[in-house]
């Protein structure tokens, strides 16, 4: 791994300063509440997504970022993709806007090759392998949890690059509460929520319904071959809800739900027609934890999840390649079985074992050109429907200053047979503030229904991906922060590629990153550096899209009412092959102030690429200039 690489101008001068941020670190350190302040004294932030099972966050043994409610908040205005471009080992694009494709890449891989969940349960489509991030609001989330390295010993499928887990929003404590949000900014954007919460006696509920609208921008450059000269406007709305109760001491039901949807324009280059994409996302969930004794605890969940894409295009009359009425359709349906049961052998050790079962299905109308030169016929999949039952095991255990997670998982398929995969992570306390840890485990790539099944391209014969990741890591605490340092080499065979697909390349994707979070009295500093490597092990080319060196920086101040903060991102160059393009590097800088007009109103101003600094993350299409947006939020 080289890693001498020449920076990027932007970068030269902020890097001796900068190194970057995470959103929301390990600390989780609140940056524009909704009420006064907290005491000093607070709970320690606990995540399950490194290990299935809730940990405090200090002592899980992975590679983990959580960001909170008020890290969202205080990304009023900004997409989920925004807020996941900040955090460390995490590169995001879109085509053209918010509204777009979004795709993200965690470590270098590819964006079918991370596993994305919603509470627990898988989200990514069966058509496409990717997640629908552009469909999801914030203002659904209660936090995401984000897993760096490969993971699929604990989720089996696609888990490669990591996991990022979606958890929806939870009961506020009372028994109601009300809460209203509205915000205005640059371009018309308009966003507004209504949110009702409680916890009466042995219930609780959080239901939240919103809605927003921007004129947007245009989402290609002038002379780009699909370049359409208009503004490419989009509207989303979304609900969510959660209703739980305990019938019991230790015996909890929980129903939670997510709906939302997105419209937004893009260009497909006829100047004649307003081209638009609806795409929409909803998810189940039921989900039944109960402590059979007091050393068993069963959780059963029970899940639904729906992904569904409408693109309308100009039709037939005007483009022979377009259906009749011009709209393409596409869904994936998955239903989802999980019991796992969490044993305490020892204060110290914890086993977890589980079976899961997930059927997926989809349906679409794919471009068959077979009687080419004649316009394509539009065809469902060759197959729609594929199986996968799975079983797997988890033990953590200490002893004094060691700590050992240990996971093995065997999933079988009805498309693509049996995988088995392991992972093991040690971590030793050398001191009370300096931990050493390694870790290695393997991971595997389900093809997607368009690798094996699109007309003309399809290869019903293609082999999972495999990936063999091995990192280690040191961290330090210090008496106001932290600092950690993790190396990854993650190795990636049977790479799908081409049309039609095959599997003929093979990556590496190697790197380092590092972390800083501290605080001096009401100041908070947060700071990643990434460097990266990851390259195509045939060619020896820097994969595509890929930056190599990334750095973020967030700085805020408390004031007591106000807060302002600042938060600085910059990247080095890319490439697109796709267009045998260099893409430059770029720097940008967003301002935000926070003020608590009182203990239950506040309003959030943020100002993004305050310099407007012109860049773009894939060739030929547009990104935001500097823009604005104002967030007023009060609580009944």
């Amino acid at each position: 791994m080289n890693l001498a690489f020449p920076l990027a101008t932007p970068l030269r001068a902020g890097l001796l300063l900068s190194v970057s941020i995470s959103l929301a670190h390990a600390q989780n350190l609140p940056i524009t509440p909704d009420t006064e302040p907290a005491p000093v004294t607070t709970l320690p932030v606990v995540t399950a997504v490194a290990s299935r099972s809730p940990q405090p966050l200090p002592d899980v043994l992975g590679d983990v970022t959580v960001i909170d409610r008020a890290a969202l908040d205080a990304a009023a205005g900004q997409s989920v993709g925004d807020v996941l471009r900040r955090v460390a080992g995490i590169e995001v694009t879109t085509n053209g806007g918010p509204q777009t494709v979004t795709r993200l890449f965690l470590r270098g891989s590819n964006s079918n090759q991370t596993l994305v969940l919603i509470d627990g349960m898988r989200i990514n489509a069966a058509n496409s392998g990717g997640a629908a991030f552009n469909a999801l609001a914030l203002d659904d989330l209660e936090r995401i949890e984000v897993l760096r390295g490969a993971a699929s010993s604990l989720y089996g499928a696609d888990a490669i690059g990591g996991v990022i887990n979606l958890v929806t929003r939870e009961a506020a404590d009372g028994a109601i509460n009300l809460f209203t949000e509205l915000g205005v900014g640059s371009r018309g954007t308009l966003k507004g929520q209504v949110r009702l919460s409680g916890s009466p006696e042995n219930w609780r509920y959080s239901v939240q319904a919103g809605y927003a609208q921007s004129d947007g921008f245009d989402a290609t450059e002038p002379g780009f071959f699909l370049h359409n000269p208009d503004r490419d406007s989009w509207y989303q709305r979304h609900v969510s809800a959660r209703l739980g109760h305990t019938w019991a001491a230790g015996q909890d039901l929980d129903l939670t739900m997510i709906d939302s949807q997105i419209n937004g324009g893009y260009d497909a280059g006829l100047p004649a027609f307003n081209d638009r994409s609806v795409q929409g996302l909803q998810s189940w969930q039921l989900r039944s934890r109960n402590e059979i004794t007091a050393r068993w605890t069963s959780i059963l969940r029970l899940g639904w999840q729906r992904d569904t894409l409408d693109n309308h295009n100009a039709p037939a009359s005007l483009n022979p390649d377009n259906p009749p009425d011009g709209i393409t359709r596409f869904s994936s349906r998955q239903r989802q079985l999980t019991w796992q049961n969490e044993i305490a052998l020892h204060p110290d050790h914890d086993l977890t074992l589980g079976a899961e079962w997930l059927e997926q299905r989809v349906g679409g109308d794919l471009a068959d050109y077979g009687n080419w030169p004649e316009p394509p016929q539009y065809v469902n999949y060759a197959e729609t429907r594929r199986m996968t039952r799975a079983a797997f095991a988890i033990w953590r255990g200490s002893w004094r200053n060691h700590h050992l997670q240990m996971s093995l998982r065997h999933d079988n398929d009805s498309q693509y047979g049996d995988q088995n995969t392991g992972g093991v992570a040690w971590a030793w306390d050398a001191t009370d503030r300096l931990r050493l840890g390694v870790a290695a485990s393997t991971a595997f790539r389900a093809p997607d229904f368009n690798e094996l099944y699109y007309p003309g391209g399809g290869n019903p014969d293609l082999r999972p991906e495999h990936a063999r990741n091995v990192e280690a890591s040191v961290s330090y605490t210090l008496d106001q922060g932290d600092l950690s340092l993790t190396w990854y080499r993650n190795r990636v065979r049977d790479l799908i590629a081409g049309f039609p697909s095959e599997n003929i390349h093979r990556a590496v994707l190697e790197g380092i990153t590092f972390e800083w979070t501290q605080q001096w009295g009401d100041t908070t500093l947060a700071a990643v550096l990434d460097w990266q490597d990851p390259r195509d092990a045939d060619t020896g080319e820097i994969l595509p899209l890929r930056a190599q060196q990334i750095a973020r920086l967030h700085l805020a101040h408390d004031l007591g009412r106000w807060q302002p903060a600042i938060d600085w991102y910059a990247t080095s160059s890319r490439t697109d092959p796709s267009a045998n393009q260099t893409l430059g590097g770029y720097a940008l800088l967003d301002l935000a102030l926070g003020y608590r007009v009182s203990q239950h109103t506040d309003l959030q101003l943020r100002w993004n690429n305050v310099f407007d600094r012109q860049h773009q993350v894939v060739w030929g299409y547009a990104t935001p200039g500097s823009e604005v947006f104002l967030t007023l939020r009060h609580q009944l």
